[in-house]
């Protein structure tokens, strides 16, 4: 509880501060990072990922599925 009132003061503290700002150019930077840290992951990933996971969805909507346990038994050794 301690941590999300913490970041929600930062917010307003954020707030308080854009709401002085008169320079244009840092203003527009904070736009730019924030078009870019709102993007859509799945625009960043290449076609082999998308496919493999629009095959995966395929595969759990027809019931394809593997239990955890029996994934933990074949890759144990690894893990």
């Amino acid at each position: 509880m301690n941590i999300e009132l913490n970041i929600q003061n930062k917010k307003l503290e954020l707030i308080q501060w854009l709401s002085t700002l008169e320079d244009s150019n840092l203003i527009e930077k904070i736009m730019e990072l924030r078009k870019r840290e709102s993007k859509d992951w799945w625009n960043s990933i290449s076609e082999n990922e998308k496919q493999a996971i629009e095959k995966g969805i395929e595969d759990a909507d027809a019931g394809k599925l593997n239990p955890h346990t029996n994934a933990r038994k074949l890759y144990e050794k690894w893990l």
